[in-house]
């Protein structure tokens, strides 16, 4: 994983230099308080794959305009505006190894500064002149928000289903690095099957990446993570090895898994044993199969694009996108 992510940022590196300054140039707040709260999160350390992806579809079409990587902030923007909104409808207290915007200042400034991401994204996208790319933003936040009500609306419930924990990805997480990959494709004037492709590709790369990301609650520490271990079902968040493993348990020990989920509350040593069930009743290893089987998906969304360094760059991040949980 450290040679494949070595080589990922070896080949990006100038292009996320050029998203940092376009961030920081754009955020552009008549307040400083609203620099500062937006500034608190959007520059703790986030790996600013959404805009990445943007501008290497674009490339993968052949765009080299500079005015790409303004465009490119319009993903981090909405991205950080969710994580804003999430963290307070969580009651999350870190993120990205920071106390979280809601508990530093107060709810009504965070919930506000993330509207303001989320005006600034579509003021940024009217620039680009094409009606189409502002459907596509809209069409993530519907997607994003009612993400977020679902989860809420199933919080702590032991019944969820595979089904319904994917259309929750799918809307939370999916839909972002699938925007962001049709949103390049958009502005290079890309043909609808390449902006179709690349959409394939985004769709299925933010599918494995959430799962992965939710093996990563089960697998590393809270300094990895940037929050505790088991924040989700601390959260009332049940993943997918959560569900799979409830599914398999049988008689004292699925009695045992409820017991630990259902109080949030858990030590250290309860939450050791959730692990080991997770891992011997196959929910850990499902989850890593479904992951696996969207990053070959989405590699194979690939396969009708010119061979290009954006294009090997992009299966590379596929394959770190599961790597990840190593």
């Amino acid at each position: 994983m450290k040679d494949l992510k070595t080589r990922i940022l070896a080949a990006v590196g100038q292009d996320l230099e050029l998203i940092e300054k376009e961030l920081k140039s754009n955020l552009d707040p008549h307040l400083d308080l609203v620099r500062e709260v937006a500034g608190h999160l959007l520059f703790a350390g986030g790996k600013r794959l959404r805009p990445l992806l943007m501008v290497l579809a674009a490339k993968a079409c052949g765009c080299q305009k500079p005015s790409v990587f303004r465009f490119a902030t319009i993903f981090e923007y909405l991205h950080a505006a969710t994580l804003l909104h999430d963290d307070l409808v969580d009651g999350g207290a870190m993120r990205r190894g920071k106390p979280s915007a809601h508990t530093v200042w107060d709810p009504p400034t965070a919930v506000l500064t993330g509207d303001f991401l989320l005006a600034r994204s579509l003021s940024i996208a009217a620039t680009a002149g094409l009606p189409e790319l502002i459907g596509v933003i809209a069409g993530i936040t519907e997607n994003m928000s009612q993400g977020e009500i679902q989860q809420l609306h199933r919080k702590g419930a032991l019944d969820m289903t595979e089904q319904e924990y994917y259309t929750v990805i799918k809307r939370k997480t999916a839909v972002l690095f699938q925007g962001a990959c049709r949103a390049g494709a958009m502005i290079a004037g890309a043909a609808k099957e390449r902006q179709q492709a690349l959409s394939d590709y985004g769709y299925h790369l933010g599918m494995a990446f959430q799962m992965a990301d939710d093996l990563l609650d089960y697998a590393q520490s809270g300094d990895t993570l940037g929050k505790l271990p088991g924040a989700d079902l601390r959260e009332g968040k049940l993943t997918l090895p959560v569900i799979k493993a409830l599914e398999k348990a049988r008689n004292d020990d699925l009695k045992l898994m409820r017991r630990i989920i259902s109080g949030q509350k858990f030590s250290k040593q309860e939450f050791d044993t959730l692990v080991h069930f997770l891992n011997i009743y196959g929910g850990v290893a499902y989850t890593r199969s479904r992951a696996s089987r969207h990053v070959s998906m989405a590699k194979k969304a690939l396969e009708s694009l010119d061979l290009s360094e954006a294009l090997d760059v992009m299966h590379d991040i596929a394959d770190y996108a599961l790597a990840r949980k190593l």
